[in-house]
């Protein structure tokens, strides 16, 4: 690719980084309202999920549904460009010959007597390279339900398995939409497993529960936040494609307080990458996995993407001109696993600091943080969450 064509996309993306990147930070504030628990999800997958959908929204559901997104970033430049945006952010995150697995599925299952327009159908290949696929909800519900469960299962190398449980699906159902992803990336520097042993983690200030501990000490890019009281610590993979970002408020500062105070922009001033210093600091990061299920239309409907939703308000007349047509489901299941080579299917970490006689930074994660997993090119959040709890 040449530069100029290459210096295009990206500059196509750049509005829609922060519609990403707002969207994520709002799903994170509404995910996370019950502080005790851990939050696990890909804000990059369920948008880009989503933004197929909103190719054949109208109207009010249209607009709701750009709202609800943050799309309204990219107003200026069209339509058009959000797609061609996700077409370019979509090909970079998941291009071949990379050190580390990522792989995004989307899917539109639509009831097959829907009458789907073959336009419609062709943009989603052609932007999101998803297709649309028809079942038979109403004659063979059952089999539909676990034909889509199987196919996720292969896209995410069976770490999620049932995506659907019995009875999200029945034989009124007019259109499913589902969306998982899977990531496996080995740290640039590994932890060294022969360091790693049981430690308390302070869930709150009252209770604690035993974690396994990995401990690293080596040069890591840091930055200490005054207005949030918070820690961030930079944790590369191999090859420098893919960071972890970690977010560790000092312990006597509620989580809570810094997820309030996080937007995109201030999100993109305190990660900044020439803000951060390359520092000796001693690590200690709970090894863990997490898998976190969730039925996103209460979440879409606090967002202000109702219209959706209704049978008798959903506009989708760009997707079958045929009348009726409205989202019954919206889910979203992410699953990651953080041990001393990397992180599996999304990822975690975590840091603290003391002195030592050396003044050696220390970083220990054994009290709640928010993590982030970065694409480096795209500037793009592909998963975002927050330990609580073990």
């Amino acid at each position: 690719m040449d530069p100029e064509n290459c210096s295009a996309e990206l500059s196509i993306m750049d509005p829609l980084r922060e519609a990403n990147g707002t969207f994520a930070l709002n799903l994170l504030k509404i995910l996370g309202e019950d502080s005790s628990k851990n939050v696990f999800f890909s804000p990059m997958s369920i948008s880009s999920a989503l933004a197929m959908v909103f190719m054949g929204a109208k109207g009010t559901t249209a607009s709701q549904m750009s709202q609800a997104l943050s799309l309204d970033k990219c107003r200026g430049n069209g339509d058009g460009d959000v797609h061609q945006g996700f077409q370019s952010l979509l090909t970079e995150v998941n291009k071949s010959g990379t050190q580390y697995l990522l792989r995004t599925a989307n899917r539109l299952f639509g009831e097959k007597t829907c009458d789907l327009l073959a336009s419609f159908k062709d943009s989603c290949l052609k932007f999101y390279e998803a297709e649309m696929e028809e079942l038979d909800f109403m004659g063979a519900t059952e089999q539909s339900r676990q034909h889509i469960n199987t196919w996720v299962a292969k896209k995410t190398e069976d770490k999620i398995k049932e995506l659907l449980s019995p009875g999200t699906v029945n034989s009124n159902t007019p259109l499913v939409l589902v969306n998982a992803i899977y990531f496996k990336g080995n740290w640039e520097k590994p932890f060294d497993k022969e360091d790693t042993r049981e430690m308390p983690f302070k869930v709150s200030k009252n209770e604690k529960k035993p974690v396994q501990m990995m401990f690293k000490e080596s040069t890591f890019k840091m930055t200490y936040v005054k207005e949030i009281s918070t820690k961030i610590l930079l944790l590369p993979y191999v090859d420098n494609e893919l960071n972890m970002i970690i977010m560790l408020p000092d312990e006597h500062i509620e989580l809570s307080m810094v997820e309030k105070k996080i937007t995109y922009k201030k999100f993109g001033e305190w990660t900044r990458l020439d803000r951060m210093k390359g520092v000796k600091v001693v690590v200690f990061l709970p090894r863990f996995k997490l898998e976190e299920n969730y039925d996103m239309n209460d979440v879409l409907y606090k967002l202000g993407m109702t219209d959706a939703f209704e049978e008798d308000r959903a506009d989708f007349s760009g997707i079958s001109p045929k009348q009726g047509l409205f989202l019954s489901k919206v889910i979203h299941k992410a699953f990651v696993e953080v041990n001393e080579e990397g992180t599996e299917a999304a990822a975690v970490t975590a840091i603290g600091l003391r002195g030592s006689s050396q003044f050696t930074p220390y970083f220990c994660a054994d009290h709640p943080f928010l993590f982030f997993i970065q694409h480096v090119k795209t500037n793009g959040i592909l998963f975002c969450g927050r330990f609580s709890s073990p």
